[in-house]
């Protein structure tokens, strides 16, 4: 690969599996720039070190463009004090497929701006979920997903069902198996007045559903299906995200410009889970996870102008 073109500019074949199609009303207008109206942090960084070349990075010394996308920190000409740092509600497990390319993925964006809250897993190397499937969503297109808006609520009665198979146990003459496998789609308990029946119920399942984690895959679609299929991530609560356009540069042609890259995934997450679940309005409070993401858009486009593709 030549060094005079950037890594980021290369087009590759296979685009990113976080989101579908759903309503085509939903997607964003094509005269309209997603990006235009972040509320970032100044990019002055950047533009000098994209003006300097490569630079070399302060862990394993390979030469790199603003970051070391295996050590998940800044070049030595991007100072780590100019970087934003952007803090979740809660934290972020991205599980990448061993031959997705680390130069093309966009998950070390997310490890360099929220570095306390996320955590990158090379597969098969993930972790075990299975008591604390009532915390966790899984961000993935699929047969039984959610919206953002309803995953909190199913995440509810999973806890409620949960109670309810507990209570069940308890009673019963012979021991319980140590886990009790079911999907979303028996989640509603077979006994809805049994599970309701105490307010220290309720109280319980109110104290203990709390989002903790997220999951997100990071993959092109032709390597989903191992990862996806894998015992340790069966019966959580599935999510597919409100459809929107991407803005990832390396996009095939011919494929729906509906499906996101890792941390427009991630982010645009973020921003439905604060207005649909916290019930805030969104003020930017996490548009600085797009600060590398937004400024490689510029320059992509920036070269496909020069270059007359524009």
């Amino acid at each position: 690969m030549s060094q005079k073109t950037p890594p980021f500019i290369k087009e590759v074949e296979d685009e990113k599996c976080n989101s579908r199609p759903e309503n085509p009303q939903t997607i964003t207008p094509v005269n309209e720039d997603p990006l235009q109206n972040l509320q970032l942090a100044s990019q002055e960084v950047l533009e000098k070190a994209q003006q300097n070349g490569r630079s070399r990075c302060p862990k394993c010394t390979a030469s790199r463009m603003f970051y070391c996308y295996t050590c998940y920190v800044p070049v030595e000409a991007v100072p780590t004090g100019d970087l934003p740092r952007v803090k979740l509600p809660f934290k972020i497990d991205i599980i990448k497929h061993p031959n997705e390319t680390d130069g093309k993925s966009t998950a070390a964006h997310a490890k360099l701006l929220a570095h306390e809250d996320v955590t990158v897993y090379t597969y098969p190397c993930i972790p075990e979920y299975e008591d604390q499937k009532h915390e966790i969503l899984l961000v993935f297109p699929g047969p039984d997903s959610v919206s953002v808006a309803d995953s909190v609520m199913c995440l509810q009665k999973y806890m409620k069902s949960d109670i309810c198979f507990k209570q069940d146990d308890d009673s019963a003459d012979e021991p319980s198996p140590k886990h009790r496998k079911h999907s979303f789609q028996d989640v509603e308990a077979p006994n809805e007045t049994k599970q309701s029946s105490t307010n220290k119920d309720k109280e319980q399942i109110n104290m203990r559903t709390k989002l903790k984690t997220v999951i997100f895959i990071d993959s092109t679609w032709n390597q989903t299906n191992k990862i996806i299929s894998d015992e340790r991530l069966q019966g959580l609560v599935q999510v597919e995200l409100t459809t929107r356009k991407t803005c990832f540069w390396r996009h095939q042609k011919g494929k729906p410009d509906t499906y996101l890259s890792t941390i427009e995934a991630i982010y645009y997450f973020l921003k439905d889970y604060h207005m649909h679940i916290l019930k805030k309005d969104y003020k930017g409070e996490y548009d600085n996870l797009l600060f590398f993401f937004s400024f490689m858009c510029k320059l992509v486009k920036k070269a496909k102008h020069s270059a007359g593709k524009l």
